[in-house]
């Protein structure tokens, strides 16, 4: 995940350069598969039927206790939709009693009256909400008529009641357009935080992986985010800007600071390459609805260990298996223009499911990445000299 904001605000206010190393991984735990909705990149392949198999409230206590055990510090339960699951709030009240920070990702059709006082109770650190667009958009992706009405009146119950909310935005090329109404929305709403998805080839969303968003589109939309994170930034505001699931998104930010305030491209690219770009495997784990562990959410195809087996302590730090092993490996070994990039160190080479989907490598470049060849020293050897002198700054 790129923090836009704690980038930006290094602009106006500097702070020391740390690499920062989390204790665990921050753990985004499926509890459930089944889902009211019908999303079409939904990465589960979710649908509202019982799964068979899923852990039971206690298989989920032990769990938890390896996890707290390990220093996990943050735990995401999703789903499917984490709300249809009976023991949610006594698995997030327990979550909470045991010191970690707990976030909910919903779609937040479910959100009545009656839900966001549940929801409020529990004290949740932050709730994502997820909207593809304003209006017949949004239910399009979503399948059901009448969903963004639902989605968008959950989130104004959390907001009433104090509650920190977000809304996630998984842009496509068919969607791109609703992008800054969405960003209005936040706005005229006074939502805590945007999360701007790329889209990942995983799931369902490798069926549309047609629609991804061109690399133009996503330069623009890049821009979009950055004047409006800026514009929040120098008012002040405690509006949250994030990205996922495209890390060239930090090195394009650099290239948007040494545009705008190159007397502090030095900084920045320090800070960035102290964040280092794709955690997947390293800083973020996943654990299914069954109780497989993955790399992250998208590497559903690919089974590191099940908790009902194993302790999950045991699963993440057992790099005999080779992916486990390739993603933990500093510097991870990545083949064509993504081991080329001038910029590798701000990635860490990206995503590597979206290779492997497209390509079948997993250590293959990147297709998504929307940086020219010329921007990530690769292209004409006139041009990269000129480029390397600008933003090679080290």
């Amino acid at each position: 995940m790129f923090r836009l904001s704690q980038f930006m605000k290094e602009i106006k206010v500097p702070t020391p350069v740390r690499r920062a190393q989390p204790p665990g991984p921050v753990v985004i735990w499926n509890l459930i598969r089944r889902c009211n909705l019908n999303c079409k990149h939904c990465y589960s392949l979710s649908a509202d039927v019982d799964f068979p198999g899923e852990l039971s409230t206690q298989e989920v206590f032990a769990v938890m206790d390896d996890l707290k055990s390990f220093r996990v510090p943050v735990l995401i339960l999703s789903g499917g939709e984490p709300l249809l699951r009976p023991d949610i709030f006594e698995i997030s009240a327990r979550a909470k009693d045991m010191g970690f920070y707990v976030g909910l990702s919903s779609n937040g059709a479910l959100i009545d009256e009656t839900m966001a006082g549940r929801i409020a109770d529990i004290g949740y650190d932050y709730v994502g909400v997820s909207l593809d667009g304003i209006g017949e958009v949004h239910d399009r992706f979503r399948r059901v008529n009448g969903a963004f009405a639902a989605s968008l009146e959950g989130i104004r119950l959390l907001k009433a009641r104090g509650g920190k909310v977000g809304i996630r935005f998984t842009m496509t090329e068919n969607n791109v357009q609703s992008l800054e109404p969405l960003l209005d929305l936040l706005d005229r709403e006074e939502i805590d935080k945007f999360y701007l998805s790329h889209l990942v080839y995983a799931g369902r969303g490798n069926r549309y992986r047609s629609d991804d968003a061109y690399h133009q589109t996503t330069r623009d939309a890049m821009d979009m985010i950055f004047e409006r994170c800026w514009d929040h930034v120098t008012r002040g505001t405690d509006r949250e800007f994030v990205t996922g699931n495209n890390d060239a998104d930090g090195a394009y930010f650099l290239f948007w600071v040494l545009r705008r305030f190159p007397e502090q491209a030095a900084h920045i690219r320090a800070k960035l390459a102290a964040w280092g770009g794709n955690a997947s495997g390293v800083n973020v784990a996943n654990i299914d609805n069954l109780g497989n562990v993955h790399p992250d959410t998208f590497w559903w195809h690919y089974d590191l260990g099940n908790v009902k087996d194993r302790a999950f302590s045991d699963i993440w730090t057992d790099t005999s298996d080779p992916i486990l092993a390739g993603l933990k490996a500093r510097p991870r070994t990545i083949k064509g223009r993504c081991g080329a990039c001038l910029h590798f160190d701000l990635c860490g080479g990206n995503t590597r499911v979206r290779a492997l989907k497209l390509s079948g490598d997993a250590w293959a470049e990147d297709p998504a990445c929307y940086l020219t060849d010329v921007e990530i020293g690769v292209g004409n050897s006139h041009e990269v000299e000129e480029r390397h002198h600008h933003v090679a700054i080290r």
